[in-house]
C-alpha cells in the first residue's frame, strides 16, 4: 500500500510536492478507507481512492509519470553509456538543469514499512537508498550515495548477505542500474530482505498512462486466452455497465510463449497483444452480432483495458496500487462513478489513485475531501500540489460548486479577447 510519494526537479515539479494518502481524521464515509496492518505499529487509515484534478498541463499526468519512474527503470534492459536514463529536470530554472530528480516512496509491503529514496541524472543513479520498519523500529537496509569522491556504499548492521555477496553486487551495478534490481536478481532464495520492497515496485504498483488504456485492452483479452476461466468475469464486468457481450474471441498472431518454448517478457506480451485480431460478440433486442476490435468504442476498450489491472489488484488480496492518467477518457460520468464505488465495495485494501476533468465526482457525495488533490502551476511554471482538505471547509459542502468558484485554485486561466 501506498502511504506516501513525493518528488523534485521533474518534469514541471521543481520543489519537493508531496501526494499522501493518509485519511484525515474524524471524517466519514469509513468505506472509503481502511487500516493497514503494519507489524508493531499503530498506524493511521489509508485511502482507497484518490482523484486528482487540474488545468490542462498543471502537472497531474507528470505526477502519475513520476509515480511509475521504478517500474520504468526496472523494465527497462541494462543501458549502454550512450544511452539516457528517463528523467526530464524542470526546464524553467537553468539551475536545476544538471540537478537530480528525487523520487521518495513511503510503502507497506506484507506488514512490514519501506522508505525509498531515489536520485538520478540522465547520466547516472546519485542516490539509491532503502530503510525498512520493522515492528516499528527504523534499520537501513543500504544507503547508495554519488559524490565528487566517488560512489559510496553503506549497508545497515543487519543487512543479510555478508560483505563478499554485498561486494558481488556492487560490482554487478553499473551507474545508470538500479542496486536493488542487481541483488535481486542475482541472489539465492534464502537472501530475501530486499525482494518483498522490490516485488512491490515490480507488480503491486500499477502505473496506467493516458494512452495505455487502449493497448491493456487487447492485453486483457490475451490475458484470458491464458486464464480463460476469468473470462466470465470479465463478461459480467461490462454486463453491469450496460455493455452485453455473449463471447469474446481471439485470433492470435502466433507469437505466444508456447510456440517460442518460453515465457514472454512483459514488453514482448504487450507486443505480441497489439498484434492480435479480437472478435466481441454483442447482444440486442433484435439478436447478436459480431464486431472486431477496431469496431468499438474508446470507451468501451477504454474499460476493458482498466479490467485486467483492476482485476489483478483482487487477484493479488488487495494489498497493490494501481494509478491512471485520465480515468475519464471516452467514459461517461456515471460510469466512472460506478467504477469508483465498485472499488469501494470491493472488500480490498487496493488503492485506486487517478487524475480526471470530471467534476461530477465531486458532487457525487462518494468521496471525502480529503481523496481529491488539486494540482496548479505557479508563475515560474512550477506545480504545486495539495489537498482540498488543506481548505478550511465543511464535511458534505459543495466540492464542485466550490471548485469552479476558485476557492481552491487549480483552474484553467482563459483570457477572451
Amino acid at each position: 500500500m501506498l502511504i506516501e510519494f513525493s518528488v523534485s526537479n521533474y518534469r514541471s515539479f521543481r520543489e519537493r510536492q508531496t501526494f499522501s494518502m493518509v485519511a484525515t481524521p474524524r471524517l466519514s464515509k469509513k468505506r472509503n478507507v481502511f487500516k493497514p496492518a503494519v507489524d508493531g505499529e499503530k498506524f493511521p487509515n489509508l485511502l482507497k481512492v484518490a482523484a486528482i484534478y487540474g488545468p490542462n498541463a498543471s502537472g497531474k499526468s507528470s505526477l502519475i509519470h513520476a509515480m511509475g519512474i521504478m517500474g520504468r527503470l526496472i523494465a527497462t534492459t541494462p543501458l549502454t553509456n550512450d544511452q539516457s536514463l528517463p528523467v526530464s529536470p524542470f526546464r524553467f530554472d537553468p539551475e536545476l538543469k544538471d540537478k537530480p530528480s528525487y523520487f521518495e516512496y513511503n510503502f507497506i509491503r506484507k506488514g512490514v514499512r519501506y522508505n525509498f529514496v531515489l536520485g538520478l541524472t540522465s547520466e547516472r543513479i546519485i542516490e539509491e537508498k532503502l530503510t525498512s520498519y520493522p515492528k516499528g523500529k527504523e534499520s537501513l537496509l543500504y544507503d547508495r550515495k554519488f559524490t565528487s569522491g566517488g560512489e559510496q556504499y553503506v549497508f545497515g548492521v543487519g543487512f543479510e548477505g555478508g560483505k563478499e555477496v554485498h561486494s558481488a553486487w556492487r560490482r554487478l551495478t553499473s551507474p545508470k542500474a538500479l542496486f536493488i534490481a542487481q541483488a535481486v536478481n542475482n541472489s539465492s532464495e534464502e537472501l530475501s530482505q530486499l525482494k518483498e520492497p522490490f516485488g512491490w515496485f515490480q507488480t503491486g504498483l500499477s502505473i496506467i498512462g493516458h494512452d495505455d488504456l487502449g493497448t491493456w485492452s487487447k492485453a486483457s483479452i490475451r490475458f484470458l486466452k491464458m486464464a480463460s476461466d476469468y473470462t466470465e468475469e470479465l463478461k459480467d464486468f461490462l454486463k453491469e455497465i450496460d455493455i452485453p457481450i455473449s463471447s469474446i474471441r481471439l485470433d492470435d498472431n502466433g507469437d505466444d510463449h508456447e510456440e517460442k518454448g518460453r515465457s514472454l517478457t512483459i514488453q514482448e506480451f504487450f507486443a505480441a497483444a497489439k498484434k492480435d485480431k479480437i472478435i466481441l460478440t454483442h447482444i440486442s433486442g433484435l439478436g447478436s452480432a459480431e464486431f472486431d476490435f477496431s469496431e468499438e468504442s474508446g470507451g468501451t476498450k477504454n474499460l476493458i483495458g482498466f479490467w485486467l489491472p483492476w482485476f489483478m489488484l483482487r487477484l493479488a488480496g488487495g494489498e497493490g496500487v494501481l494509478a491512471v492518467d485520465e480515468l475519464d477518457s471516452s467514459l461517461h460520468p456515471e460510469l466512472v462513478a460506478d467504477l469508483i464505488v465498485k472499488h469501494l465495495d470491493s472488500g480490498l485494501d487496493a488503492q485506486l489513485i487517478f487524475t480526471t476533468h470530471d467534476t461530477h465526482l465531486m458532487n457525487t457525495k462518494t468521496l471525502r475531501r480529503d481523496q481529491f488533490w488539486i494540482t496548479d502551476r505557479d508563475a515560474n511554471g512550477a506545480t504545486n500540489l495539495f489537498s482540498i482538505h488543506d481548505f478550511e471547509g465543511r464535511e458534505g459542502e459543495d466540492v464542485e460548486k466550490r471548485y469552479f468558484e476558485g476557492r481552491y485554485f487549480g483552474l484553467p486561466l482563459i483570457r477572451r479577447r
